[in-house]
């Protein structure tokens, strides 16, 4: 990862992306670490998700189910669900937005 987009990584919204996370199936905290870090680049510490995780719940986009081994999964919920289809298709219009208007050369390869 270059430094620009080092930099640009602690920008990133840790609720959207444990709601993106969530959005492919129930998890607990170190698989949705390990999941974001794997679809995103960024690494989250457990505070971090923890505190997000406590947001997310309390604004009811997701959920916790029972413990299994020790550890919590966490769910999207149909509000959440509603909450990522509508910040994706603002992220959606502002990247087209970039692109139109740095050129799509200029992003190289995808």
């Amino acid at each position: 990862m270059g430094r620009r987009q080092a930099e640009l990584g602690r920008f990133t919204d840790v609720a959207l992306l444990v709601l993106i996370s969530l959005a492919e199936d129930a998890k607990h905290g170190y698989r949705m670490i390990q999941d974001i870090e794997a679809f995103s680049g960024t690494v989250l510490e457990p505070g971090t998700l923890y505190g997000a995780l406590m947001r997310l719940e309390d604004r009811d986009w997701i959920e916790a189910l029972p413990i299994v081994d020790r550890r919590r999964p966490y769910r999207l919920t149909p509000a959440g669900r509603e909450a990522l289809s509508e910040q994706l298709a603002t992220l959606r219009r502002v990247g087209e937005t970039g692109v139109k208007r740095i050129g799509p050369a200029a992003l190289g390869p995808a």
